[in-house]
């Protein structure tokens, strides 16, 4: 009997301890990126597409959206990142169509439209590049907190820019979840968009 007590008081005991998690919400899907949930800036946007088409936020609702600041003549950094964003749609295998991969262009200077298209090309052609007007941009990147600043070159046609260089990630109901720093890897993104297009 006494074997059975202590048994019935450690089921008890686990119940409770269950119960007490769920109630306190502490049952969060742990994320390789940073968890920004609720977070009140990256909200949303208002910009054009590199084929001249209008778009916000929730033009992809139902879709994992991932937005990466950058510029089509960075040498590195925004290849790299774009690159695993396409990785990231293969490795979601059937899932892939439900990611929509966004280029923000923070060189309106040199970025056309045309530039653009072809840059997104090159890593995924559903994948889209949006632009600000030059006395926009300010505005657009100081309502996601990036970074930027022109960095003036040998030449003025050869200036390169300065720029934050993390991706932010939403879930399908158009609500920013995540930051992923540069370089966090296309295997850790496509976990990341997996737990949220499940759910998470």
């Amino acid at each position: 009997m006494k074997l059975l007590s202590v048994s019935r008081r450690r089921c008890l005991l686990a119940g409770a301890a269950a119960l007490a998690l769920s109630a306190c919400g502490e049952t969060k899907v742990p994320f390789t990126g940073i968890d920004i949930t609720g977070a009140d800036y990256a909200t949303g946007f208002s910009l054009t597409d590199h084929n001249g088409q209008p778009r916000t936020l929730a033009d992809f609702k139902g879709k994992a959206v991932v937005i990466f600041f950058g510029f089509t003549q960075c040498p590195d950094v925004c290849p790299t990142s774009m690159t695993e964003m396409a990785q990231a749609k293969q490795l979601l295998g059937a899932d892939g169509d439900r990611l929509q991969g966004l280029f923000i262009s923070i060189d309106p200077e040199r970025d056309t439209p045309e530039i653009m298209k072809a840059y997104m090309a090159a890593f995924d052609p559903s994948f889209l590049a949006l632009y600000a007007k030059p006395e926009e941009l300010p505005e657009v990147a100081k309502s996601f907190k990036i970074y930027y600043k022109k960095v003036v070159g040998s030449s003025p046609e050869t200036y390169t820019m300065d720029h934050s260089a993390g991706s932010y990630v939403y879930d399908p109901q158009g609500r920013v979840r995540l930051y992923h720093r540069y370089g966090t890897g296309a295997q850790a993104l496509a976990d990341d968009l997996k737990k949220l297009l499940a759910g998470g």
